[in-house]
């Protein structure tokens, strides 16, 4: 099987995740139409922060660092995927195990859908699919088909979704020497924040574009979506109390009911023995998720088996990380306190928005056909009094305070 590295190539392989050799299923034989593989991660991640926690994805805690001095949970994952494929008609099936939210490493189903291929040039698709989001985004979690540990979280992790449930459609075309598919998409997804609630996107539509040119890659995306989630419900009721300045303010941050937007656009070159890309994107949520550019650029150079890469990574904000808030001159003594607190507690909210810069540098041994060993090291510095990526902060935090992360992981498929 050749190696998988950060190529145009990869694009065809998120399709169905051609990412090893699958094997039939037990009784088929080797032109089954059925096909079953996987892929998966083990990984260790270390922190000098002490005082809070790295998180490789806002929907997965992480807990390396003020939890745990090593934590195996930031990148670790099982992933088993079904595939039929029957001529105009296909179908795959994808469950994923990794660590989420409730601390549960309960299996989700990652895809789940069909696809009808119209005509050598039109597919259309229903189910659970893929959001064709930046260059790395429809294999993000199949960390063998990436050269780094996990994609730059700066920009991967200001959008953590990952698909949607809806119908899409591609359609491939020419434009002299150039390849572009183009693909459409309408959808819902969710997301569970909790035992108890739950985030939501309606109405998702998007259009994106890749486009292929010998060893160029060019990636554009934009998406659209209608958030619903009552994400500090307490704290904007609270605001409310406080007459037409909180009904502002609580109208202004609260995500409930906000339209979010996301544009990006990425470039990939990999003429073999070396490459190079680089992303940019905005997400705005218009509350208090943020609104945020960020972007990386990355390079390697492949030494047989063995590949060095450098990248550096930035997300800032685009709408202030503190605000003033309620103003508390004319308020009586009892109100001005109360309304301090909410002032803090906002501040508090805003302040983790991330704003930082990471330069990091790794190193993928290709160990075997299947098998991937990764070491890499980042220097991260949260910037503008936010906390950056960091969770779980502890009464010792010091913002603005840069840290070391040491990841090593082995990536498999099967």
């Amino acid at each position: 099987m050749p190696k998988l590295h950060p190529t145009p190539v990869l694009t065809a392989v998120a399709a169905c995740v051609a990412l090893a050799p699958t094997h039939a299923l037990a009784g088929h034989d080797e032109g089954s139409a059925w096909t079953l593989g996987g892929f998966g991660t083990l990984s260790a991640v270390h922190s000098s922060e002490k005082q809070a926690d790295f998180s490789a994805n806002p929907l997965n805690p992480g807990q390396a660092g003020a939890t745990r001095d090593w934590s195996f949970a930031v990148d670790s994952r099982l992933a088993t995927q079904l595939a039929y494929n029957g001529g105009h008609w296909s179908a795959v099936l994808q469950v994923v195990s990794e660590r989420n939210l409730t601390n549960s490493w309960k299996p989700v189903v990652e895809w789940a859908n069909v696809q009808y291929q119209a005509s050598p040039e039109l597919s259309l698709r229903f189910g659970r699919i893929a959001l064709p989001l930046f260059l790395s985004g429809d294999y993000r979690k199949a960390s063998y088909a990436l050269t780094w540990v996990r994609t730059p979280i700066e920009l991967y992790g200001a959008l953590p979704i990952s698909n949607s449930d809806g119908i899409d459609a591609s359609y491939r075309w020419k434009l002299g020497d150039v390849k572009n598919t183009t693909q459409v998409l309408y959808g819902s997804t969710q997301l569970r924040l909790s035992d108890t609630q739950r985030a939501e996107a309606h109405h998702l539509a998007g259009v994106s574009n890749t486009s292929n040119i010998g060893a160029l890659t060019v990636r554009a995306t934009a998406l659209k979506g209608d958030l619903q989630m009552k994400l500090g419900e307490q704290l904007f009721t609270a605001l409310r109390q406080f007459g037409p300045q909180g009904e502002i303010l609580a109208r202004r941050y609260e995500p409930d009911r906000k339209r979010a937007t996301v544009l990006s656009i990425g470039a990939s070159y990999d003429p073999g023995q070396w490459f190079v890309m680089a992303e940019a994107g905005r997400v705005n949520a218009r509350s208090l998720l943020g609104d945020k550019s960020a972007g990386y650029i990355s390079g390697g150079y492949r030494f047989g088996s063995l590949t060095p890469y450098a990248t550096f990574s930035k997300v800032v904000a685009n709408t202030p990380t503190h605000v003033d808030g309620l103003d508390l001159a004319a308020l009586p003594p009892p109100y001005a306190a109360a309304g301090q607190r909410l002032n803090r507690e906002l501040n508090s909210w805003l302040s983790m928005i991330a704003v930082q810069d990471n330069v990091s540098a790794g190193l993928r041994w290709d160990a075997g056909s299947n098998v991937a060993v990764k070491f890499q090291y980042d220097h991260v510095r949260p910037r503008k009094g936010t906390s950056g990526t960091l969770e779980n902060l502890q009464p010792g935090y010091r913002y603005g305070r840069s840290f070391g992360l040491f990841s090593a992981a082995l990536d498999f498929v099967f």
